[in-house]
Parts: structure tokens; C-alpha cells; sequence
């Protein structure tokens, strides 16, 4: 027999996961190339996460990678500075929608405007729960230069840190 506690968190883990949408199959690829392509595409660890945290790090400041803020919450930020609770995130033009350089493919189409919808979505959901606990979130676009996320970032971190430090 399981105790009552056991049984109020099994129970909690499962109207979790009744809440979650699963979101649809993908439908197959349109062609080989395109399926090469869609593999190929990290997680983590892209060249502009990378260079902006090459410029970040140039600037004197030291971060955590990869981090995911809130717990019960499937979502990582990719820059963190935990002392000055600010959240980095670095959006892909194609997977966020980028105003200026997104664009909606010819195949399938119907299948990704939704999917980048949802992860719009996402990012703002994301976005709003981050500050209601209390997080600065900064979000990059793939296509801005580093140096210049890079200053902007260090401007609100070291910002931050002296309105905590002066509480």
C-alpha cells in the first residue's frame, strides 16, 4: 500500500502530463536533403550561442550554459547569470519566427506555420513565467551581431547585480 504523500505526488505527476499538448507527427520529410538538413540542426551549442557567449565572456563575465530556471518546467535557457537573474536565450530566425529573416517553407506548410507559431507561444509563456519569478529575460536573434548582444546583455546584467546588491 503507497502513503498518502506517494499517492498525492503520483497524482500530481499525471494531471501534469494530461495538461501538456502532445504536439503532432511531424509528416515525413519533403526530401532527403531536407530530412539531412532537419537532423543536422543542435540543440545547443550553434554558432551564434557560441559567439555571443565568446563576447560575453571577452567582456569579463561568467555565465552558466544551458539551464533550465523553473522547475517542472521543460524550458533551458542558453546564457544564465544566476546572481543577476537574467536568462539569455538565443532564437533561431526560422524556429521563433524572426520578423525580419523568417520564413514560412513551401513544404508542408501548414505543418510549420504552426509549429512556429507554438514555439512563439512558447517563448512567450516562457518569457512571462521567467518575470513573474523573478528573472530578466533578454532574448537574441540568431542574425544580431554578438558584440552588440553582448554589450547590451552586460549593460542589464551589471545593472541588475547593483540593484540586488543595493536591497
Amino acid at each position: 500500500m503507497q502513503s498518502c504523500a506517494r499517492q498525492d505526488k503520483m497524482a500530481s505527476t499525471n494531471r501534469k502530463k494530461q495538461r501538456r499538448k502532445p504536439e503532432p507527427p511531424p509528416p515525413p520529410a519533403s526530401s532527403e536533403a531536407a530530412r539531412k538538413r532537419m537532423k543536422a540542426v543542435r540543440q545547443r551549442d550553434t554558432a551564434p550561442e557560441i559567439a555571443l557567449r565568446s563576447a560575453i565572456h571577452r567582456k569579463g563575465l561568467r555565465f552558466r550554459i544551458d539551464v533550465s530556471l523553473i522547475k517542472g518546467l521543460r524550458r533551458r535557457a542558453d546564457v544564465v547569470f544566476r546572481s543577476a537573474r537574467v536568462a539569455v536565450f538565443v532564437d533561431g530566425c526560422f524556429w521563433h519566427g524572426c520578423p525580419i529573416h523568417g520564413t514560412w517553407p513551401k513544404s508542408n506548410a501548414e505543418f510549420w506555420r504552426e509549429k512556429i507559431e507554438r514555439n512563439r507561444q512558447r517563448d512567450a509563456d516562457t518569457d512571462h513565467r521567467l518575470e513573474e519569478a523573478g528573472w530578466q529575460v533578454i532574448r537574441v536573434w540568431e542574425h544580431e551581431d554578438p558584440n552588440e548582444a553582448a554589450e547590451r546583455i552586460c549593460q542589464v546584467v551589471r545593472g541588475r547585480r547593483a540593484e540586488l546588491t543595493a536591497r
